[in-house]
Parts: structure tokens; sequence; C-alpha cells
């Protein structure tokens, strides 16, 4: 594939990382809101299966509604996650499957015109030695700005934003796709609470996932009495977390069948039933 913008890209546009950091000598504090509110980034995620040893480049773009030109920054880090699934941004090749070595930009610096847009060109050098998933951040960061009055003791301080698009690659047709449930089982509804399925889930592939979780709820094994979907969440090779599902009606004392369905990867289903009681109310 020959180097261009990527029309095929799947952009996921949340913008969970378009997070505002304020930078008060050496301190963190929190950005005014309206500036906070007033800068933007798109896509806030993009993820791109390559082929390996083929360059590839998309495009970021960041939106300025203040009155007054933003000077930004590019940055590139590597994107994992510590023993509290907590996310890591860590310098280039510091993490198992760094993707930020292969990345570089143009410009480095971009001023934001007030009302505008500003754009950023990424581009990426994977080897071709990749198979499965690599990870990176993309960050663009503003210049310190003096913010009169914004300290506890009235004085002057300086603030910053920085906003950040997550970059999710897999070296195509290299993906492996492994999933493993467990501690799987169901807390019955009752007066005070929703009937739950709570589990966990092991990425044992290469690359991401976004687990997909429903949970269909059967009387007597037959008779579909409920249904409810649960909320997609990432996990990275290696990534092990807790998930669940919440279904908020009510059921009659007697014994039901549970069965959860998890779709993830390209076309693979994971279901187990799990059966359960619910009892009279004293």
């Amino acid at each position: 594939m020959r180097r261009g913008v990527l029309a095929s890209t799947r952009f996921r546009l949340s913008c969970w990382l378009a997070t505002a950091l304020a930078v008060v000598a050496g301190l963190g504090a929190v950005a005014p809101a309206a500036w906070a509110q007033s800068l933007g980034l798109v896509p806030a995620e993009v993820d791109y299966a390559f082929k390996p040893g083929q360059p590839f480049e998309f495009e970021l773009a960041s939106t300025n509604r203040s009155p007054a030109p933003v000077y930004m920054r590019v940055s590139v880090t590597d994107l994992w996650y510590n023993d509290k699934n907590e996310k890591v941004f860590g310098p280039p090749g510091s993490s198992p499957r760094s993707a930020a070595n292969w990345i570089e930009f143009v410009p480095r610096q971009i001023e934001v015109p007030p009302q505008g847009t500003g754009k950023v060109k990424v581009l990426v050098t994977p080897p071709l030695s990749a198979v499965g998933g690599y990870y990176a951040v993309v960050f663009l960061e503003s210049k310190p700005e003096l913010v009169p009055g914004a300290g506890k003791d009235g004085k002057g301080v300086y603030t910053n934003l920085r906003l950040g698009c997550l970059v999710l690659l897999s070296a195509a047709r290299t993906q492996i796709y492994t999933a493993e449930v467990s501690d799987a089982h169901v807390t019955p509804p009752s007066g005070t609470q929703a009937l739950k399925v709570d589990y966990v889930l092991l990425n044992k592939g290469n690359t991401h996932l976004f687990p997909r979780p429903a949970v269909a709820i059967f009387k007597s094994g037959k008779d579909l009495v409920g249904k409810a979907e649960g909320d997609t969440k990432r996990f990275l090779p290696g990534q092990k977390d807790s998930m669940s599902v919440s279904w908020p009606g009510a059921l009659p004392p007697g014994s039901y069948m549970a069965v959860l369905a998890i779709q993830y990867g390209e076309d693979k289903v994971y279901t187990q039933d799990l059966p359960f009681t619910v009892g009279s109310t004293p």
C-alpha cells in the first residue's frame, strides 16, 4: 500500500483521552473550564490494521474556539497498562508492544488560529517483522499561559492543555484473538438491586480486543424473560479485568438460566450458561 491518507481507518471519536492538564510551577492544577472546552482534537482514537513493512499516514485536526491563537507541540508516548489496569504513557520503546518509535509528525509544532483548525500529519513506518498489536498516544500540548488570579492565593498561575489521540495498530493477517473468561457468576435480582452477571476476562491474544457482552435470561430453560447488553471495554494483549452486565427487571421465585455471550475479535463469540434461583421474599 502506498503512503497515503487512510480512508479505511476506523476512527473512534470518543474523547476519553482529550484531557486538560495544567502545570503550576511543576505541580498539577485544574485548567480554566472555558479554556479546556475551547480546544478539541479529532480523531481521539485511531484503530487500523496495517501491512508490515509498508508506511502509512493519517491526519489529526485540533480545533480552537477561543478568540486567541494557540501554539501546540506534538509528541508521542507508548501506551500500556499497569497492574491496576491504569493507562501508562511511557517513553517510546518502554512497553512490550510499542508503536511510538515508528511514528513521526509533520510539522512538530502548529499554531491553531482563533475560531480555526490546525492539522498535523502523522507518519507511521512499521517494520516488516511486526506481528499482532502495537500501541502509542500522539499528544498535542499547548504552551503554558499565565492565567491571572487563578491560584489559591490570588496570584497568577501558568496552565496548559494536553490533548491526545490513542493509536491502536495491528499487523494485518497476524492477529490472534483469544479471550479467557473466569469467575462468572450471577447475583439474582432483589427489591434493592438489579440482576447482575460478573466475570473476569483475560486477553490471551496478541492484539487488542473490544469485548461486547450480553445476557439473556430464560425461565425453565426455554422461555426468554429478559435480556441486557453490557458496556464495551478495551483490552490490550495480556490485560485482565473484571466486567459485568446488569438487568433491571424483576423475577418471580423460581429457577432460571442466564446465558452470557461475549463477542470479540472479528467473528468470535464466547458463551456460558449460568443457572440461578430466585427465592421467595421474606
